[in-house]
């Protein structure tokens, strides 16, 4: 087909040309000067991204090799671990806990809310014994698009007065929505790089705490490839214990480049704004929108429920097919009757419209009752608040 596909999954994001340009470059010496100074650059970079003074440890892996690392670092085996279930993301992170022999605790949800600070505290100030180790929660839950309230579930553990490990995967909301591990009292913040960060797949990261790294002295859960202790080692000077991605670390470099060239604050403005003008058109077309709590509604994505018979791969098929874009598919029990807009990372108010236009044609080819009001209403939100990002920005 002609013209570009438009990826419009919440990941893997579309890569900008300029961070493309950068990965293109010859690889060096992963043991020379000249990559000790991209390692220190890249490392200083990303403390600035993750809001912190304190360590962030890149791997050559996939977000769930960095939920991993967070996990083996910090525990020994009979642990136990509380999480919450807000969404697919959420269960498989559970059940990568239950195989380390970790006791789980497991409070449950109806993946339309995000994770509640009360009940979190309830479970924590039952816990006497302080055998809860660690509170894992994801930040944003990439299947229902929903974000959990950070600040609120770490002032509740701070009300429990409990000492377990607060441990975070921001995967599908660092550098798309605003996210502070020092302030907010995070002990192990998890991500990955092929989403907000606009790099291709391939780089995990932990952003460590002082409280996490003495846990980690003493946790026994086994550990060789994750293990921090020898990455921090070799970073102080720029280097790995092993053979780093070099040309992920070139595109990762331009990233913070760009995002810090755009000002963080800026980055999170304009999609909260992409986010809003999404959430609108969903309501013009007169569809639901997984999320049910307004303080909770995601700025990464955008999940759409399906009207009952009606069935969302067979719509985005359509879409595919007829317009040439890809739209996320439901997981989990909402499988087949949820539909994903992926609007974070490098994305704009053009893009949005096309990507918006593409879901309206999309429900109109493929019989799904709605109204015909979707792209409108966001495209007089996004006139009406048109230069409010570079107002983010002087300010």
């Amino acid at each position: 087909m002609s013209g570009r596909h438009f990826l419009q999954i919440p990941g893997p994001t579309n890569v900008p040309d300029r961070i493309l340009r950068a990965i293109d470059s010859a690889t060096i010496d992963h043991r020379g000067a000249d990559f000790s100074r991209l390692g220190l650059e890249v490392l200083d970079g990303l403390r600035a991204v993750f809001k912190t003074r304190h360590p962030v440890v890149i791997y050559p892996a996939s977000g769930t090799g960095a939920w991993e690392a967070a996990l083996v670092n910090c525990l020994s085996p009979g642990d136990t671990v509380l999480m919450c279930e807000t969404g697919h993301f959420a269960a498989t992170w559970y059940n990568l806990a239950r195989r380390y022999d970790l006791e789980t605790i497991y409070l449950p949800g109806d993946w339309r809310h995000g994770a509640d600070p009360l009940a979190i505290e309830l479970q924590l100030v039952g816990d006497k014994a302080h055998k809860i180790k660690a509170v894992c929660i994801v930040h944003n839950e990439t299947s229902t698009g929903v974000a959990s309230r950070i600040a609120e579930i770490r002032a509740a553990m701070n009300r429990a007065g409990h000492p377990a490990l607060l441990i975070v995967d921001t995967i599908s909301s660092l550098a798309s929505i605003d996210y502070r591990h020092d302030e907010w009292g995070v002990d192990v913040t998890v991500a990955g790089s092929q989403k907000g960060l606009m790099l291709p797949p391939g780089l995990s990261f932990n952003a460590v705490s002082d409280k996490a790294l003495s846990a980690a002295k003493t946790a026994t859960l086994p550990n060789s490839y994750w293990n921090w202790e020898a990455m921090l080692a070799a970073n102080k000077n720029g280097l790995f214990p092993y053979t780093p991605a070099t040309n992920l670390l070139y595109g990762l470099r331009e990233a913070i480049a760009m995002l810090l060239d755009e000002g963080l604050d800026a980055v999170f403005a304009r999609h909260a704004r992409l986010a809003e003008a999404t959430r609108r058109a969903v309501r013009g077309w007169g569809l639901d929108i997984v999320c049910l709590e307004p303080s909770e509604y995601s700025n990464s994505l955008t999940a759409v429920m399906m009207p009952d018979g009606h069935d969302a791969d067979a719509y985005r098929e359509v879409v595919l097919a007829n317009f040439n874009m890809s739209l996320g598919n439901g997981l989990g029990k909402l499988a087949g009757k949820v539909f994903r807009i992926g609007h974070l990372g490098d994305f704009n108010e053009l893009m949005l419209a096309g990507t918006l236009s593409g879901v309206e044609m999309g429900l109109e080819l493929a019989n799904i009752p709605h109204q015909k009001r979707g792209v409108q209403a966001a495209l007089d939100y996004l006139a009406g608040s048109a230069g409010e990002d570079n107002d983010v920005a002087a300010a």
